[in-house]
């Protein structure tokens, strides 16, 4: 699965907060929080979820991959999705795995770096819970 997404009946909000804090112990940043619904409506469409996308970045790790290969800037900076399920009417926070991403770039120093990142990026999510 590209993906990983967990489920929380905490606000949307908060989750972004939470998971702010989480990210931070990290040594993680939000660089840019992006919503879509406030941008949908502005634009003057109808969309009543709230759906943020969140790009998150290591500087240190950023920079390790960059200096291996110029070509992983292509999968910079990492995406955090943070939304309210219509269905479920829970938050769902999840990204897509940092390892299915590196993976088109058939490098094993790359993977290993990757592989890194994503369970630490998955542990902050999962600290949301």
């Amino acid at each position: 699965m590209f993906h990983y997404t967990i489920e929380t009946d905490k606000s949307v909000v908060d989750a972004i907060n939470l998971l702010q804090e989480e990210l931070t112990s990290e040594g993680f940043g939000i660089l840019w929080e992006f919503d879509i619904q406030d941008k949908l409506q502005e634009k003057g469409l109808a969309f009543e979820q709230e759906y943020y996308i969140l790009e998150v970045c290591n500087p240190q790790e950023a920079q390790k991959v960059l200096e291996h290969n110029q070509l992983t800037g292509y999968f910079l900076p990492c995406k955090i999705a943070v939304y309210s399920d219509k269905d479920s009417r829970l938050t769902k926070i999840g990204l897509p795995k940092p390892t299915s991403l590196i993976d088109l770039a058939a490098d094993e120093k790359l993977t290993e770096i990757a592989e890194d990142i994503e369970k630490r990026l998955i542990n902050c999510i999962d600290n949301i819970k």
